[in-house]
């Protein structure tokens, strides 16, 4: 039985037409003619406590993004290629229909179906500024508007809503934070000086968490405190939480840098700005509408603008590395046992996908450090493993089958680090087909490893690297090759990316995932995961500074999916040099028959 995740079946496509029906009263009731249901909380997080999934509540679809359009005789759920599949199989599509982002995006949907002098409503907490902008403009090209409510239309007619969660914050030890809250602060303000600003809202609670080396429980998977934070140039700054979750130990922490204030008093916090005719830093990323207006109400400017927060974070110190290298080690002993337990017993065709998930679960509470998996365990058999970010559910449970694929994207959170890895094993004999794309998803995977590049180059400059294999077979996958990692934060963070939309330079000291794929729909999906640190290089006779990656993930690729005539001498090499080291970092810490396993699973190609 797994500790950390669940198996149930938390919706159905049954609910969504009753509470659709439910909503559309209450936008009669109110005289608008639609509601928009983005999947966000007030801090446009990706991972959200439950008291803010009005999206799945509402509809059925569980995924991580999205965006429902309610309007009195129609309806869609817009979401992006990795969720195609699953919002079909999740909601009712006579009721709402399923929309690719790709292809008609939430503004183009409203332009197109909102009618003549229409009013569409929206959660003001719930969407930035740019965001907005493009929805009214969109609003605006079907001769209609946009109106606030004061209060989510969703929360009025959700009667069991589950109250908003109130885990304990608590302090970050120095020891893996790297760095004093005090030293962060310093550096922060600095950046403040140079925008010329009188505060900050911080409004990513990942950001306050980094800034003042504290940790909470309110998500699942992600150790975070929600709430706010107000950083003014001088003095001491203000941390919002619910009373309840305050404790003495992260009070004593934060000491004389900041002072703790309940939650209510946040609003009251803003018209004092306002009032101060301050220049206010508003998160473009996260800082919701709300916030803005409430600032500019009082009088105040909001700037909005990048948390200089976000890139500070993204650079991980040396006790945030040293860190990430032990627990990945770590995590790689109990991985490779994982690996080793599964080659032995999958071919015997009784185990499930959601076994693979608990033994994986149970293979690192043995390390005696897990806190929490950083993310549920997408754990795919055949056709399963073609649903990017699939989530068994009892319902859905496969038996992992012979001559099929197995592919199994995980993560720990660790007090020293946050991992997330992705393997992808056969189970019996491959087709050709599944090793020339396995290879080629290889050769995009060690492209990334082993690329060089100057400093001040993005990650969308080299997306393409990943997927050039992929090209010249005329295929492609149709998400990021890489997203940055927190330090025990959230396992997705930016705004580091290997991606199209990765503008954000590299720098040494970010930590990414590198984990191109192929997806077969209906057959199988292959995905091979590391992740990787920046680091600078150097290059006899450049002129230029340098970068490249240092691997910190180490477990087996599956040699057996491999096909050594796809490869060049040079992805050969790095191959064999990167399973040698496998064998160096975990072998000592395996014995007896799993030893035995480890020294096959990593023996040289060449």
């Amino acid at each position: 039985m797994a500790r950390f995740q669940s198996f149930d079946d938390s919706t159905s496509p049954a609910q969504g037409p009753e509470r659709i029906a439910r909503l559309r009263t209450e936008l009669a009731r109110r005289g608008y003619d639609g509601f928009i249901v983005p999947r966000a909380d007030e801090h446009q997080s990706e991972y959200v406590p439950r008291s803010a999934e009005r999206l799945a509540w509402l509809t059925g679809f569980t995924g991580s993004a999205g965006t429902a359009v309610i309007l009195k005789d129609k309806a869609a759920l817009v979401v992006d290629g990795r969720y195609t599949v699953q919002a079909s199989e999740q909601v009712d599509t006579s009721v709402i229909a399923p929309v690719q982002m790709a292809e008609t995006s939430v503004e183009d949907w409203v332009a197109a179906n909102l009618p003549a002098g229409g009013v569409l409503a929206y959660d003001p907490w719930l969407h930035t500024s740019d965001g907005l902008k493009r929805l009214e403009q969109a609003a605006a090209r079907a001769g209609g508007r946009l109106a606030p409510v004061d209060m989510n239309l969703i929360d009025v007619i959700w009667i069991d809503r589950p109250a908003p969660p109130k885990a304990p914050v608590l302090p970050h030890p120095i020891a893996y934070a790297g760095e004093t809250a005090a030293s962060k602060l310093e550096r922060l303000r600095a950046k403040m000086a140079e925008d010329k600003l009188d505060a900050l809202v911080i409004s990513d609670p990942h950001n306050l968490a980094w800034t003042f080396n504290l940790r909470g429980g309110d998500v699942g998977h992600t150790p975070l405190p929600l709430g706010y934070a107000i950083v003014p140039k001088e003095g001491r700054a203000r941390l919002f939480f619910d009373r309840d979750k305050m404790t003495n130990e992260a009070g004593a922490a934060v000491g004389d840098l900041a002072d703790f204030v309940d939650i209510t008093g946040f609003l009251g916090a803003l018209d004092d700005l306002g009032h101060g005719r301050e220049k206010v830093r508003i998160d473009a990323a996260t800082g919701s509408v709300a916030l803005i207006r409430r600032i500019e109400a009082a009088g105040g400017k909001a700037d909005v603008g990048a948390d200089p927060v976000a890139l500070m974070k993204a650079v991980k110190n040396q006790a945030e590395i040293a860190g990430s290298r032990a627990a990945h080690l770590r995590d790689g002993v109990a991985v490779a046992r994982f690996l080793a337990w599964l080659d032995r017993e999958a071919p015997k065709g009784n185990l499930t996908e959601i076994d693979a998930v608990e033994a994986l679960e149970a293979f690192r509470l043995e390390t005696g450090a897990l806190r929490n998996v950083s993310f549920p365990s997408i754990s795919g058999a055949g056709p399963n493993a073609a649903l990017p970010h699939y989530r068994v559910t009892r319902s859905s449970n496969r038996t992992i089958e012979r001559n099929g694929i197995f592919l199994i994207d995980s993560g720990a959170q660790y007090e020293d680090g946050t991992t997330d890895i992705t393997r992808t094993v056969i189970v019996g004999e491959p087709t050709a087909e599944m090793k020339d794309r396995f290879t080629r998803v290889l050769k995009g995977h060690i492209a990334i490893a082993r690329c060089v590049f100057p400093k001040g180059t993005s990650g969308a400059q080299i997306d393409a690297f990943a997927r050039q294999p992929l090209w010249e077979a005329g295929l492609d996958f149709d998400h990021g090759t890489g997203h940055g990692i927190g330090s025990y934060l959230s396992v997705h963070e930016g705004p580091q990316r290997i991606a199209k939309t990765g503008t954000t330079p590299l720098e040494a000291g970010m930590m990414l995932s590198n984990e191109p794929g192929f997806y077969k729909p209906g057959a199988y999906g292959i995905r091979i995961e590391n992740l990787i640190l920046v680091e600078p290089r150097t290059i006899p006779g450049g002129d230029r500074e340098m970068l490249g990656f240092e691997t910190l993930t180490f477990s087996p690729i599956d040699l057996r999916l491999v096909e050594p005539s796809l490869l060049t001498e040079a992805e050969t090499a790095w191959l064999d040099g990167y399973h040698a080291e496998v064998r160096a970092k975990i072998g000592p810490h395996l014995d007896g028959e799993t030893r035995s396993w480890l020294e096959e699973a990593t023996r040289p190609l060449g």
